[in-house]
């Protein structure tokens, strides 16, 4: 073989491997901002999974809060947090930027999470809580806009798999130290005091201090791409792709089945789980977030996002059906991990198909009423969940989601019908 031939072939499997990339390099060349977005929301999330896995177990053996108060805190911190998710978004659509919208809300989480380790009831919980998820409300919209302004439509699955997968990590973390913490501070793991989950809660701030810092120095602004011709951002569905109202429709019925994870965490501890395992159980579930998410944000750019989300809803249902016969500590681990696949299906898919339907000014808008859909539906859910909970049982209460779940799947299946040909750079 001659040297012209060596080169020649050369060539040959380079122009190759760059028109077929494998995944690992498909994730390398998403943009810095991407990437700085991603560890900030690793760090805060590493913050937040120290106390939510031991948070229902605080309020319940702790405080003495019923499966209904625990529906309430989370329905309303979650429905506060996705109000809003609307009214941040679009606001950074009218002033073009979206930084320090992200910055302020990450601040304001980090500043009063520490203060849970402080409340003597429920309602203070309750309290604190909201006040977490309006630091939440104010940063998503602008986040999630800011990655989808930073990548090109054929990376936007890609980037919002690595996003979660990155979120998730810290969901993996978290909850690992949280185990530390627990082996090391607290003495009787079946009766924690007060005592030590404050000193658990105040070690849970530094990680969200660290994410705060790392929004202000590493993440870049994102400057809203706007057409010459097109007018300011209207608080209205007007001017909305038909298909983007109808999935928000169904994403509202589907969120309806999805209440807190509180309940999977009591359900958990219902079928034998330790409190010393819980942390574990919760890292691995996140892990299995992580790998999913990574995989599921490729295969949405590469098979579509409606075929995903589909999928990841129906593997809902599924696990849903399980948990209300689950009995046995090694089935609640099975369905901790295959419940992490439904994330890495839908979550990624639900954002990119957002950024397909609407135009690029419109984005922060569009993240806002996704976001809004959620927060429509996620108070009622916890709330109906933790009522039927505590009426019925728990296994009434999650048979009852899996129906909805499954309905919203087929919903989605028949009425949105997104167009390649109309996906908007």
């Amino acid at each position: 073989m001659t040297s012209r031939d060596v080169q020649s072939t050369k060539l040959a499997v380079e122009n190759t491997d760059n028109e077929t990339p494998n995944l690992w390099r498909r994730y390398r060349r998403l943009p810095r901002n991407v990437v700085a977005i991603g560890l900030v929301s690793l760090l805060n999330d590493a913050s937040s999974e120290i106390i939510y896995p031991l948070l229902p177990v605080f309020l319940t053996a702790t405080l003495g809060a019923s499966a209904e108060a625990v529906g309430i805190i989370e329905g309303a911190a979650e429905s506060i947090s996705s109000l809003l998710k609307l009214f941040a978004g679009y606001i950074s659509d009218r002033i073009g930027k979206r930084k320090w919208l992200v910055v302020g809300g990450y601040a304001l989480a980090s500043f009063v999470r520490p203060f849970l380790g402080f409340a003597n009831n429920w309602h203070q919980v309750l309290a604190i809580r909201l006040a977490d998820r309006v630091g939440k409300g104010v940063r998503t919209s602008p986040r999630d806009a800011m990655i989808a302004d930073t990548v090109s439509v054929e990376q936007r699955g890609l980037a919002f798999g690595f996003h979660r997968a990155m979120d998730h990590a810290g969901a993996v973390i978290g909850p690992l130290i949280g185990y530390v913490l627990v082996v090391l501070l607290v003495v009787n793991v079946t009766a924690p005091t007060r005592r030590e989950f404050t000193l658990i809660f105040l070690v849970a701030s530094v990680p969200a201090i660290l994410a705060v810092l790392v929004a202000v120095f590493a993440m870049h602004e994102s400057p809203v791409q706007r057409a010459k011709a097109a007018e300011l951002p209207k608080f209205s569905l007007r001017g909305f792709d038909s298909n983007f109202k109808r999935f928000l429709v169904i994403l509202a019925l589907f969120t309806l089945s999805n209440s807190s994870d509180s309940f999977l965490i009591l359900r958990a501890r219902d079928s034998g789980v330790s409190i010393l395992l819980v942390p574990l159980l919760w890292a691995a579930h996140h892990a299995s977030k992580v790998l999913s998410s990574l995989w599921g944000g490729d295969l949405s750019d590469r098979l579509g996002r409606k075929r995903l989300i589909v999928s990841g809803w129906i593997l809902y249902a599924a696990v849903y059906c399980a948990f209300a016969f689950v009995s046995s500590e090694w089935g609640v681990w099975v369905l901790f991990l295959v419940y992490g696949v439904y994330f890495g299906l839908a979550e990624g898919a639900e954002k990119a198909l957002v950024a397909d339907l609407v135009r690029p000014e419109q984005r922060g808008t569009a993240y806002g009423l996704y976001n809004l859909a959620l927060g429509i539906a996620v108070f009622p859910a916890s709330l109906l969940m933790g009522m039927i909970w505590d009426w019925k049982g728990p296994t009434a209460a999650f048979l009852i989601s899996a129906v909805i779940g499954a309905t919203a799947a087929a919903l989605l299946l028949i009425f949105v019908r997104p167009h390649p040909e109309r996906v908007m750079q």
